[in-house]
């Protein structure tokens, strides 16, 4: 029987087990540069005992940002502080991919540099308020991506990965989840274009697919991975044919070949269609699953049971480091401290629902 303590060929990569770390907004990078910090570093080698780390959301160009202190990767310097963090996991034995997340509407001017403006597929403000790294302001109207931005958003995203590769990273993932960029243009709610970016479910899945396989052709799709979260209303997107919408997607990017797909389910409800998305699916499969809490060792079954071929853990790795080990030795578990989740410093903003 296949464990998630076995280790697994992604794709042409090694991992030693099958538990990844899941992606979670941190907001410790340089206020200016935008460069991860030597915090950053040591948090992640930390935690290299994962199969696989995904870092926080990267965004891949300036207007991608959406929150106060995150890292990019659109800068030689951003590339340069990114190296010594990869260097620091592989030195350790582990695999970590970037998480390359452009916030699109989910964003706001005082966060962003040089007076850049969010933007979204339509020109539709979000409900709820943005941690500015003082305290919660209330979402703008992003401004409507024109029809020659869309392709060049697309662009950012291919040469982000690039720079990804060059910082020694071992592949990206790509975030098509949680309410931003790619899930504005997926969703009914937030995506209101008449043109071949929206509309139709094929033309609403075109961004996300086209951003697939922009960053496979650049680094090869062995190194691409794909996160997504049919059903998940966070952000204030809805979406109005789930049941349909993401089928279509994985259809499109199969025969792209990517590396993996990452579902972060939204409800204990969705494990049906999560199931019809495994599979519909060639490829690795990594599972964020619905949990009423953080996510714990009953997961582990998962894997067992071939209903994922890796489990990604959030909260519980913010205070296990050593998660690995602890799960195989069935505890203890630090507790994590929700405090943390939510800014217990002005750097410490984590993105929940990412967990």
């Amino acid at each position: 029987m296949t464990t998630a303590f076995d280790p697994i060929d992604l794709a042409g990569t090694r991992l030693a087990n099958r538990i990844a770390m899941a992606p979670m907004t941190r907001s410790r990078a340089e206020a200016e540069s935008r460069t991860p910090t030597a915090l950053v570093t040591e948090y992640y080698a930390q935690r290299a005992s994962a199969g696989l780390i995904i870092t926080e959301g990267v965004q891949p160009v300036p207007q991608g940002q959406g929150y106060p202190f995150t890292p990019g990767l659109h800068s030689r310097e951003q590339i340069a502080a990114w190296r010594e963090v990869t260097e620091a996991v592989h030195a350790r034995g582990g695999r970590i991919f970037a998480q390359l997340m452009h916030a699109g509407r989910i964003s706001h001017p005082v966060v962003l540099p040089d007076g850049l403006h969010p933007v979204a597929p339509s020109a539709i403000a979000p409900a709820g308020q943005l941690f500015a790294g003082t305290g919660l302001i209330d979402f703008v109207a992003p401004r409507e991506l024109t029809a020659d931005e869309v392709p060049e958003t697309i662009a950012g995203f291919a040469a982000a990965a690039r720079n990804a590769v060059e910082a020694g990273f071992d592949g990206v993932e790509v975030h098509g989840a949680n309410g931003y960029l790619v899930q504005q243009f997926l969703a009914s709610g937030s995506n209101h274009r008449t043109d071949r970016w929206g509309g139709s479910v094929e033309n609403r899945i075109r961004f996300a697919v086209e951003v697939v396989k922009a960053v496979a052709d650049e680094i090869g799709p062995e190194r691409t991975g794909l996160r997504i979260s049919p059903a998940n209303t966070y952000n204030d997107i809805a979406e109005t044919d789930t049941e349909e919408l993401y089928p279509a997607l994985v259809a499109a990017i199969e025969p792209v070949g990517i590396a993996y797909l990452h579902v972060t389910e939204a409800a204990p409800g969705i494990r049906e269609l999560t199931l019809a998305l495994r599979k519909a699916f060639s490829g690795t499969f990594i599972l964020n699953p619905a949990t009423e809490g953080p996510t714990g060792a009953d997961a582990l079954a998962l894997v067992e049971d071939g209903t994922a071929d890796l489990v990604a853990y959030g909260a519980l790795f913010l205070a296990n480091p050593d998660l690995p080990a602890r799960l195989k030795a069935g505890g203890p578990f630090n507790t994590p401290d929700p405090a943390t989740f939510f800014g217990g410093d002005h750097r410490g903003y984590t993105d929940y629902p990412t967990l």
